[in-house]
């Protein structure tokens, strides 16, 4: 587990903490596990967690540089200026201008479900930029239906319109804050705390969560099936995707829809749900392992 007062996992070297600014004035935060010019692998997280989602595969992974990102809006990295939204295809613009800001590449990119898609996308459109894919529990991307257009920009603008009226809600301390993120995914009491330690920030009254209000809100569109086919048939690398036994249904769906779509794919049924790389972390690290030795 991360330690927040000293930056370390539990028995183990310091994480080196980094941020990036890109041209855009964003600012990524990260960290690395081991120092290393390129690492060996750069880590995209899923909707709402952060970069200590990989912090137990960097733990059983000693001898490997992980790089684990914090996307934008979410842990440490800055928020989107007040007129902006969240759409995936802008994190894949600013992963890939981070590689090459970074003159990372070719890379191996692990994704956790929505980091899995960011890097699908971003090995189809930039496949100079990346050595292989490794998806944990994610094939495919999201998409939307065409004649579904009309109530999708509608429902988008309900959503924007009620977040501006939200606040966050304020917890008495880290156990609460991470309670909370109990009950909206299928994590374990020790991955939520510590996605807590890095995603909330310590108030005079309490704890509350860092990550922007405005990546609960709905998208103002999305892929139509045949683009998202066209993006995953222009990935060129090695990609093996680890899915979870018992993950999520809209994940083995995707599966059967999508994983023809990939020239090079070779899928792994591992144990555990949707988070197994957190609570499952042995056996996930020792299938990645071995991907990372060809590497």
């Amino acid at each position: 587990m991360l330690n927040p007062h000293c930056n370390k996992m539990t028995g183990g070297a310091p994480l080196l903490q980094h941020r990036y600014l890109l041209p855009g004035g964003l600012t990524l935060a990260a960290w690395q596990s081991a120092p290393k010019a390129q690492p060996d692998a750069l880590c995209l997280h899923g909707w709402l967690d952060n970069a200590n989602s990989f912090a137990p595969l960097a733990q059983q992974l000693p001898s490997y540089s992980l790089l684990a990102l914090d996307l934008p809006g979410h842990g440490w990295s800055s928020h989107r200026s007040p007129d902006a939204s969240y759409h995936f295809l802008d994190y894949v613009h600013e992963v890939a201008g981070l590689l090459r800001q970074q003159q990372w590449g070719p890379v191996t990119l692990i994704g956790h479900s929505m980091g899995g898609m960011i890097a699908s996308v971003l090995a189809a459109v930039h496949p100079e930029l990346v050595k292989q894919l490794i998806l944990i529990d994610a094939i495919g991307l999201v998409v939307g239906d065409a004649s579904q257009v009309v109530q999708q920009l509608r429902s988008a603008s309900q959503s924007r319109w009620q977040s501006e009226r939200k606040q966050k809600p304020l917890y008495p301390d880290l156990a609460a804050a991470a309670k909370a993120r109990l009950q909206q995914g299928d994590l374990d009491l020790t991955s939520a705390v510590l996605l807590a330690e890095r995603g909330t920030e310590r108030l005079a009254d309490g704890y509350r969560w860092r990550s922007d209000l405005r990546l609960r809100e709905s998208s103002m569109y999305r892929l139509l099936p045949e683009q998202a086919d066209q993006l995953l048939r222009a990935i060129e690398c090695p990609v093996v995707a680890l899915m979870a036994k018992e993950g999520m249904a809209l994940m083995q769906q995707a599966r059967q829809r999508f994983a023809p779509c990939y020239a090079r794919l070779e899928v792994i049924d591992v144990a555990g749900g949707h988070h197994c790389h957190m609570t499952e972390v042995a056996v996930l690290a020792e299938q990645i392992e071995q991907f990372l030795l060809v590497s």
